[in-house]
């Protein structure tokens, strides 16, 4: 097994991804706002297994190139996989991030869901500025933890009882303090590439609402509930004594831990399977042009 923490996580990344974008949105980024309407060769920071040459590719002109970079074995092993069946013009390398240095010859650089895994993300930033060419772009797909957390309705509960929104907001905080690693850095980059000379900055927020009807077929929506438990909702927490001391440890006095453990429980026991959830991700999507 590797030592790679994403390497051993390819089963959830695969079945959670399809739930942050339409396609149809994608395709109006792409055409309408960031009006690509030529061939461009892309480079994807922090690829995975090849998530958004997937997505991107087939609404791109033809004979546009992508190329991913990863710090992970198997996932570079399954993109390749993957690729190596369609017909699209792509290549994967497995590098360090931290480390690379790249040609600046790509069109547009990207990443998705990878920077706020960084301590030093504004480096990433420059990097991917570095590796693009003149009028070219930077496009970032990333999370809004806080604000993603305040897009759940599950009905029949308060909301209150399941998502406590100020210590939640608290936890992420300190968290940012304790590792430098951010997981509501989707709403700071536009401050960032702004900061880092781009022009043109914008940000757009994902239109992608996943909704657990129990009046679909019952293939659909067991499909999506697999992915909402996997993505992380409604799981059941670990053993009380477990969640607490690791809440206590990011910053939690004892009584917040408690009412923290008590909103995972309850969160837990009432998402089923026969639940109503209305659930957005509210990814952020931001971009520039560098000059």
């Amino acid at each position: 097994m590797s030592e790679y923490y994403w390497d051993n996580k390819i089963d959830y990344l695969r079945s959670t991804r399809w739930l942050y974008y339409n396609d149809d949105y994608l395709e109006f980024l792409i055409q309408k706002v960031w009006k690509i309407n030529k061939p461009v060769e892309i480079v994807d920071y922090g690829c995975g297994f090849g998530y958004l040459g997937l997505k991107l590719l087939p609404l791109l002109p033809n004979g546009s190139t992508y190329t991913g970079i990863d710090k992970g074995m198997e996932l570079i092993k399954q993109a390749n996989e993957i690729f190596s069946k369609l017909s699209y013009n792509a290549e994967f390398i497995e590098c360090d991030i931290e480390k690379v240095e790249l040609e600046k010859k790509y069109d547009i650089a990207v990443s998705h869901a990878f920077l706020l895994h960084m301590p030093n993300p504004k480096s990433i930033l420059q990097k991917m500025l570095d590796c693009v060419q003149d009028n070219g772009m930077v496009i970032c797909f990333e999370p809004h933890w806080i604000g993603n957390m305040a897009n759940y309705y599950l009905d029949g509960i308060e909301q209150s009882d399941v998502i406590r929104l100020g210590i939640l907001q608290e936890l992420y905080e300190r968290d940012h303090k304790r590792t430098a690693k951010d997981g509501n850095i989707g709403i700071q980059i536009p401050i960032m590439l702004s900061q880092l000379g781009l022009r043109n900055v914008g940000c757009r927020v994902s239109d992608k609402v996943n909704f657990l009807d129990q009046n679909i077929d019952t293939e659909s929506k067991n499909m999506l509930y697999s992915s909402l438990k996997e993505e992380g909702l409604g799981q059941e927490p670990n053993d009380i004594s477990e969640v607490l001391k690791n809440l206590l440890a990011r910053g939690l006095n004892e009584m917040e831990a408690q009412k923290q453990y008590e909103a995972e429980a309850t969160f837990s026991k009432e998402f089923s399977d026969k639940s109503w959830l209305v659930y957005a991700p509210n990814m952020k999507i931001s971009f520039g042009t560098v000059k």
